[in-house]
């Protein structure tokens, strides 16, 4: 797949991903980065993000890396997925994702998704295999 589509592939994202505010920044074979803005609507009572709306961001993420790669006929799901919370990111504060591959196999990928704040620390790591299927959709 050219580099042409897979940013078309990569930048037509779900409507879930844009309620969220998901904007994809860049896209290449092994390095996907996008941003959310952390609003009061996905914030927990602590006025920080919460997690579920890291790991949607995160599961967006690695579903999209894992689509850019696929072959024709395929697409993916998500069939594991483990995060681990390490600081929070404040209203107000953009997140931003990046996803790696530590896996690009015929079957499964696994990619490592760090979410940073601004000040570069990161707040989640979040580590997905995607099963890659066939789709008749």
């Amino acid at each position: 797949m050219d580099s042409d589509e897979q940013e078309r592939i990569a930048f037509d994202q779900p409507a879930f991903a844009r309620l969220l505010g998901f904007k994809l920044i860049s896209v290449a074979p092994d390095e996907v980065v996008a941003e959310m803005a952390v609003t009061p609507e996905l914030a927990n009572r602590n006025g920080v993000m919460h997690g579920g709306a890291i790991m949607a961001l995160a599961d967006n993420l690695g579903g999209t890396a894992t689509m850019i790669n696929l072959p024709p006929g395929k697409t993916t799901t998500t069939v594991e997925s483990k995060t681990n919370f390490l600081r929070p990111i404040r209203i107000g504060d953009t997140a931003t994702a990046r996803a790696v591959p530590l896996h690009k196999g015929r079957t499964t990928m696994v990619w490592q998704t760090t979410i940073t704040r601004p000040d570069g620390k990161a707040a989640a790591v979040v580590t997905q295999t995607q099963l890659v299927i066939e789709w008749n959709g």
